[in-house]
């Protein structure tokens, strides 16, 4: 009596197994002649090395700030403390790690200076909120009523209340990149509207710290080269 057989056929079952004892010494072969292959490419490769007739980038312009901690080096400090008393409203560029700037900062609070931190997102109209008694209105959420607060002169209610020891008030505008020109021409003129009052703008980010008068940044005054 013959017996039911289920699945693949002895015969083609044992042809699959030969191909697929065939494939895999193929490709073992394979696998290993392409593994002599990148050996000899990385010998050779590696005996230019060697040699030195790779290219290597080399950066130009490199000083001593670049290999002595940035942070703590800072022999351009006078330079700028004399620069913020002759123009009086400062574009600064820091690096975009951050930290460096408050070497200056600490600096010019010793020269008895106090600041005002401000954001120059949602600063809103910086006429209005520096000078003038100006509205604000407070989220309400979909549930509180719509109501306006009123807020005195951010710069003139701090100048107020400076201590009579204090030289000044610094006004520190984070991420001023997104001021407009006329808004930037307005923290330009700042200072000769309030004697006592010093600008620092963050108008970007560079390698190292430097800064520009804003008067040139905004286009009040034509750009001079160093």
């Amino acid at each position: 009596m013959a017996s039911l057989q289920y699945g693949t056929p002895p015969k083609i079952k044992s042809n699959h197994q030969n191909l697929c004892t065939l494939s895999k010494f193929k490709s073992s072969q394979y696998m290993t002649n392409s593994n002599r292959i990148l050996t000899k490419d990385y010998s050779k490769n590696y005996s230019k090395f060697r040699k030195g007739n790779v290219n290597v980038v080399r950066c130009k312009g490199r000083s001593i700030v670049d290999f002595i901690g940035g942070d703590l080096l800072k022999p351009d400090i006078g330079k700028f403390l004399s620069d913020v008393e002759e123009h009086k409203s400062i574009a600064i560029y820091t690096p975009h790690e951050g930290g460096y700037e408050g070497r200056y900062l600490n600096n010019l609070r010793y020269q008895g200076y106090h600041f005002l931190d401000m954001s120059a997102r949602g600063l809103g109209d910086p006429e209005t909120t520096l000078l003038k008694v100006h509205p604000v209105c407070p989220p309400h959420v979909g549930k509180q009523p719509i109501a306006r607060w009123w807020f005195p002169p951010e710069v003139d209610y701090r100048l107020e209340a400076l201590p009579p020891s204090a030289k000044g008030l610094v006004l520190w505008v984070l991420e001023a990149k997104v001021l407009s020109k006329a808004e930037l021409q307005f923290l330009a003129l700042l200072p000769s509207l309030r004697p006592r009052v010093r600008v620092i703008a963050e108008c970007g980010n560079w390698r190292k710290v430097i800064w520009k008068p804003l008067k040139e940044i905004s286009g009040l005054v034509p750009i001079q080269e160093p």
